[in-house]
């Protein structure tokens, strides 16, 4: 209504009262009718850009939705391939269960092949070199619970003596504790058994390094390498 006043008063300078009041309306309207041309066209203009906005967004969703595709289908390889792991270590172990049931069994044939010779070879060299006299043969039997691998009845110097001994692959620094050890085990085991007779402790091996064969003579250990009978 501003607005069409004071173009009426300006159109009154040079028109009659009655058509510059006609002419401001009409120009008023107009102007309005321009107005609102205007703002629609703006609105048009951003509602071009919204639609712009939302292809752009609904191209990103679709990118969005490949790379979830792509993701779960490499979640699903990366699955799979887990279980085919799974699968070969499961077989791995198992192969190595048998390995070293295999081995044991090896190892267990081989000890008891080493026992076997000494059985035959031990008494003659005893006798020789250590002067004792096995009366009984030589056996490979269980005191106590404990299996033991060497036992006999034998007399040294007239004494009623028991040999006990343990036969062992190889001696070294690394496993002398526990084969001493596991000595006097079987030792106390034969005792309680036998009663308090003298024990002649005996270790027979392949192969007995310096620093063990040292320890064992300390102890009182008798320790004969196989290369000693032949």
């Amino acid at each position: 209504m501003q607005t069409e006043l004071n173009v009426r008063r300006k159109l009154e300078r040079a028109f009659p009262g009655e058509q510059a009041s006609v002419l401001a309306e009409v120009i008023t309207d107009a102007y309005s009718d321009l107005v609102k041309t205007g703002d629609f066209n703006e609105l048009k203009g951003i509602v071009r850009e919204l639609a712009e906005s939302q292809k752009r967004t609904e191209l990103s969703v679709e990118e969005l939705a490949e790379a979830q595709k792509r993701t779960e289908l490499r979640v699903e390889e990366l699955a799979e391939t887990q279980k085919a792991t799974e699968n070969e270590i499961r077989l791995l172990a198992m192969s190595m269960r048998e390995t070293r049931q295999e081995l044991g069994g090896l190892s267990r044939s081989v000890s008891y092949g080493f026992e076997n010779e000494a059985y035959r070879m031990l008494p003659a060299y005893l006798k020789d070199t250590c002067g004792i006299e096995v009366e009984d043969r030589l056996i490979r039997t269980e005191t106590g619970g404990k299996e033991t691998n060497i036992l006999g009845r034998a007399k040294r110097d007239g004494r009623n003596v028991i040999i006990i001994g343990e036969a062992k692959l190889r001696l070294d620094d690394r496993r002398k504790r526990n084969v001493f050890d596991e000595l006097e085990e079987k030792v106390e085991a034969v005792r309680r058994e036998y009663g308090d007779l003298e024990i002649i402790r005996l270790l027979v091996t392949h192969y007995a390094t310096k620093a063990f064969m040292k320890e064992a003579g300390e102890r009182g250990v008798i320790v004969v390498q196989s290369f000693e009978w032949h």
